[in-house]
């Protein structure tokens, strides 16, 4: 049985589910426990220290560092070949990402690249991306497909990401994504809706590949009656739901994540007061993507309304090659809390248990509670406020993934 000990933790952030949407439930002077890869106990270092017999112990002096749970990035699409950057220039020339769309770019262009990408490649270019995002504090991550559009590629996508879960450190979280955009060869979204359903669905399912089905709801994309029954067939065919919802216009989509019973309802850019309601009463996690705002110039999610009329959101990266080209944590927290106006307390409860619900997952990570995964980073700042304080700076000194240290900054 490994034993660990973590002492002289200056504070503990614990982030316990049971607390207000702006309070991290903090421990000064604290320890904890790590047993079996799991958190076995933690509170005052003073109490806990004599309830043990501390020579059983690994001891693992944090030096009066902050200790918070591991960060969890709860919306990717870190799997694609091909990058975009031409595309980043020309909305800084004025064009806007609606006219790349409809001029035949956004998503379509990494889909040629990632369709000729072999499976290796993609799993060479997925272990970069996942060590990077571990170097941000990252310990769970969430990852879609949707840039294969056909049967082929969507389960490589997928299969890549099975693959690296079991290779990596970092749990990986699987999305089904096939419902991003249409590809050139169907004729209709309609036509390709009906593909969704009835060939990629069946099949991904199946194969145990993903648990989740996601679905881009928007003016350009599936509308609310295609992504309709795209859910509802992802639904009967047991996957829980998520959507990308009212970014580009407000169609709707918030209200159908809420009647479907979606885990989830992401960026939510344009949502209205009436989506907001329907999420609260529907118990939908929003997930909020602030860099993916700044990246398109965009007038970012309304997170101090939704917070105020009672919803508790996650935040998010959206890493993905075309409308938001960044895995990074520390300017996700700025932007959240500089552009957002949440609290530095209700940004961090995003990218921990807020971000642990979005994905089903409350029960084994995102906060510091017995039982649950020793999942932890440590701090090279004096306090957890230094995340938010020093602006997009990365104060991630440790990390430790199942009670196992898997980056330890000099």
């Amino acid at each position: 049985m490994t034993k660990k000990l973590l002492k002289n933790i200056g504070e503990l952030v614990t982030c316990s589910e049971n607390k207000k949407n702006d309070d991290l439930g903090i421990i000064n002077n604290a320890a904890l426990i790590i047993e079996n890869n799991i958190i076995k106990d933690f509170g005052k270092q003073d109490k806990l220290l004599n309830q043990i017999e501390i020579e059983n112990y690994e001891i693992i002096d944090v030096n009066a560092k902050p200790v918070l749970p591991g960060f969890i990035d709860s919306h990717t699409h870190f799997i694609f070949s091909g990058y975009r950057d031409d595309e980043f220039n020309q909305r800084l020339r004025g064009k806007s990402y609606e006219e790349i769309m409809e001029s035949g770019g956004g998503i379509v262009n990494t889909v040629k690249s990632t369709r000729k990408a072999s499976f290796s490649k993609l799993k060479k270019l997925g272990n970069q991306r996942l060590n990077d995002m571990i170097q941000n504090g990252v310990t769970t991550v969430e990852g879609k497909s949707g840039y294969g559009l056909n049967l082929k590629t969507e389960i490589k996508q997928l299969k890549v990401m099975n693959q690296l879960n079991k290779e990596q450190s970092m749990d990986i979280i699987t999305t089904f994504m096939g419902a991003h955009a249409t590809p050139k060869q169907f004729s209709s979204t309609d036509n390709y809706t009906n593909y969704l359903i009835t060939e990629m669905l069946p099949k991904v399912a199946n194969k145990n590949l993903a648990t989740f089905n996601d679905v881009f709801c928007d003016k350009g994309a599936f509308s609310i009656i295609q992504s309709k029954k795209i859910m509802k067939a992802a639904k009967n065919l047991g996957l829980d739901l998520k959507i990308h919802a009212d970014e580009i216009k407000n169609t709707g989509a918030a209200e159908l994540a809420a009647e479907m019973g979606a885990v989830s309802a992401e960026h939510l850019l344009k949502v209205s007061d009436k989506g907001i309601e329907k999420l609260i009463n529907n118990n939908v996690k929003p997930v909020l993507l602030p860099i993916t705002a700044f990246s398109l110039k965009e007038k970012y999610a309304p997170a101090r309304k939704m917070i105020d009329m009672g919803l508790k959101p996650a935040v998010a990266t959206d890493f993905n090659p075309g409308s938001c080209f960044s895995e990074s944590i520390p300017l996700l927290l700025s932007l959240a809390t500089l552009y957002m106006n949440m609290t530095p307390e209700e940004a961090i409860r995003g990218i921990t248990i807020n971000a642990a619900q979005a994905l089903g997952k409350e029960a084994e990570i995102g906060s510091i509670e017995k039982g649950k995964k020793a999942d932890l980073v440590i701090l090279s700042a004096p306090s957890y406020t230094h995340l938010t304080y020093h602006i997009a700076h990365n104060s991630v000194k440790t990390v430790i993934k199942n009670g196992e240290f898997i980056l330890n900054k000099n």
